[in-house]
């Protein structure tokens, strides 16, 4: 067995052979490592392999694809490994495979042994292991994906086991008097666990022996409003526990510890997120909006949309930041979960329920009804000036009853659908945000790395290109070169020049990239998701709508609904009769149909796309206006991704 393999799946699911990370290929592969490794030397069927992979009906050629992403795991394992050989690491055990795995060589397997001998010991010696065991959990297992699918039972029973050991280490800390050593793991799994009372008990207790009572008040007035506001219930005997032994030693300087938190009394909401340090550019659509709020006739709603991860939240934070002072009673904030990462969506009544809450509104005088809440919201805000900024809209129906009815308030929305004509509310305006220009790319990447992008500034240049100016992308390769500060900027560069316009490409991060993209794809209808999933087998990234009708096996007018779709998700662009796509939204589209479409209608669609362009080029003697393929456009033959140094593609094509 290969004794140098070590792997993680406490977070982002890794792997190294000996200090140089892995590659661990698509999704797919990486999903089913992880639901390996989570079995820690146990086996795993087939069947459950399949189970995994597929939420709804598998395709009839699952079977297939999971020996098919096992052999290329393999092949990642033990480099040179023959096609069809059986290999040492993962290895067939009868009809289920198996992970060879040395005890330390999974941070799981030393975080079960660390809590083990925690439980052995006590004092000092038990809040030190439990510290150590700990300090392995980077996320939720296998985070990187589950981004975009599915909790899975045993993912969660993993990080059950997490949450069980934070419980056993607050205790053992605060009999101990060490809760310092603990007390950033209990604050991490009491936000991730926001309605565990369990939890939010040893916060408490953990907080008011580390001296920070008033802290521990406050996030006691939270968790009560949460439970009444979420489940309709008061805290249970744990908290209402914790909560009189704060008693016990007294309120903090100048507060009277209600049970029932009244916020009016403690001045205007202040909710807005910190702005981001690195924000970058967007000067000329920051200048628009405040030109427009000057005006006459003033909009009462700015609407941000653009493409995943163009920097929808970050202008619209710091534009709200930019004219707070203009609105003297306050700022709400609600981040109303349209696209995310399976968490639910925030109905409205929810988010109003927390806005009169925050206008000084005991929630026993919030009315049940959604259009009693909306009406005494709006006689609120019809007395003040206040800025809303609502993250993350879905669509409109999820905002309407947010909106003010009169007075001098201001929404700020983020979403991803473009708002058109009457499509917004009356009095909103759109902000369509495009990529960064390549001025504002490199001041991002300068902004974010120092000095070490005037020393080489190809790398940058590269960098730029292969990230197609997506602040995101950008975001997280320079995190990536910060957190390895062994790794030149030509190196980084390197790595995405190498990964051929593959997300891989972007390591670790490749997972963010994938998850922020499939909150706009799972928002799709099939067809236009089909449609989507076989854009790559075209031979650029612009086609005309005949083509995309050739590609879909569908007609003109039918693609042309699906195209729209598309468009309104703001995961193409049209312009000029033809439909446009990223770079790094074609290589999420390429990834995804190698994962679910089955080789003979991936075949076929290449084979009506060529039939395609045959005829186009017979209908034009001259030739087109750029080369076609000479031969038929196969799934392997496609560019998938293959980087073009801009984030558009700009000729005359399909």
């Amino acid at each position: 067995m290969t004794t140098s393999l070590s792997f993680a799946v406490l977070g982002p699911v890794r792997a190294w052979r000996g200090r140089s990370e892995l590659d661990l290929g698509t999704r797919q592969q990486r999903l089913i490592l992880a639901f390996l490794l989570v079995r820690a030397g146990g086996t795993a069927s087939v069947a459950e392999l399949v189970d995994l992979l597929w939420e709804a009906e598998p395709p009839p050629s699952a079977v297939n694809v999971v020996h098919r992403h096992v052999g290329a795991l393999r092949r990642r394992f033990e480099p040179g490994l023959p096609t069809r050989a059986a290999g040492s690491v993962l290895i067939r055990d009868g009809a289920e495979y198996r992970l060879l795995i040395e005890e330390d060589g999974l941070d799981l397997l030393r975080f079960r042994r660390l809590v083990d001998r925690a439980r052995d010991s006590s004092g000092a010696p038990a809040v030190e292991l439990y510290r150590e065991a700990l300090a392995l959990w980077r996320d939720r297992c296998a985070s990187s994906v589950r981004a975009s699918g599915r909790t899975h039972p045993e993912f969660a029973a993993v990080d059950g086991e997490w949450f069980a050991a934070v419980r056993a280490a607050t205790d053992a800390a605060l009999r101990a008097g060490r809760v310092h050593a603990v007390l950033p793991a209990i604050r991490l799994a009491a936000e991730q666990e926001p309605l565990d009372e369990a939890l939010q008990a040893r916060l408490l207790l953990a907080l008011a022996a580390d001296g920070r009572r008033a802290e521990a008040l406050a996030a006691y007035a939270d968790i009560e409003h949460r439970l009444a506001d979420e489940l309709g219930i008061r805290p249970g005997a744990d908290l209402r526990a914790a909560r009189n032994s704060l008693r016990d030693h007294g309120t903090p300087a100048g507060g009277s510890g209600p049970d029932v938190p009244q916020p009016a009394g403690a001045g205007p909401p202040a909710q807005l997120p910190a702005d981001h340090p690195f924000f970058t550019g967007r000067r000329d659509l920051v200048a628009a909006a405040e030109e427009l709020l000057a005006g006459e006739r003033p909009p009462t709603a700015l609407v941000v949309d653009g493409m995943p991860g163009v920097g929808k939240t970050a202008l619209a934070v710091h534009l709200a930041h930019r004219l707070a002072a203009r609105y003297p009673d306050g700022q709400l904030h609600a981040d109303l979960g349209g696209f995310g990462s399976g968490d639910p969506v925030l109905t409205p009544a929810e988010a109003l329920r927390g806005f009169l809450w925050s206008l000084g509104v005991a929630p026993a005088a919030i009315p049940a009804e959604l259009h009693a809440q909306a009406g005494l919201y709006r006689s609120i805000l019809a007395e003040r000036r206040m800025l809303i900024l609502l993250d993350n809209c879905r669509d409109w129906d999820q905002v309407r009853h947010l909106l003010p009815g009169t007075g001098g308030s201001l929404v700020i929305a983020t979403g991803r659908r473009r708002v058109t004509g009457g499509a917004g509310p009356v009095g909103a305006h759109p902000l369509h945000l495009d990529l960064l220009t390549d001025v504002e790319a490199r001041e991002l990447l300068t902004r974010r790395l120092g000095a070490a992008t005037a020393a080489d500034p190809a790398a940058v240049d590269e960098i730029v290109a292969r990230c197609g100016r997506l602040p995101l992308a950008l975001a997280l390769v320079a995190a990536r070169a910060v957190g390895r500060p062994a790794l030149s900027l030509a190196a980084v560069a390197g790595e995405l020049a190498g990964a051929d316009g593959r997300l891989a490409g972007f390591g670790d991060a490749h997972a963010d990239l994938e998850a922020t993209f499939s909150w706009s794809y799972r928002a799709l209808t099939p067809e236009a998701a089909r449609l989507f999933r076989l854009l790559p087998l075209h031979p650029a990234r612009e086609l005309s709508t005949e083509a995309a009708a050739a590609l879909a096996g569908r007609s003109p007018r039918a693609a042309r609904g699906l195209l729209a779709e598309l468009a309104a998700h703001l995961l193409v662009q049209p312009g000029d009769g033809r439909w446009r796509t990223h770079d790094l939204l074609w290589a999420y589209a390429a990834e995804l149909g190698e994962e679910h479409d089955d080789a003979a209608e991936r075949d076929a669609a290449a084979k009506r796309i060529h039939d395609h362009h045959q005829v186009g080029a017979r209908g034009h003697p001259d030739g087109p206006a750029d080369p076609r393929p000479a031969g038929p456009v196969t799934p392997d033959a496609a560019p998938v991704g293959a980087a073009s140094g801009t984030a558009l593609s700009t000729g005359r094509r399909g």
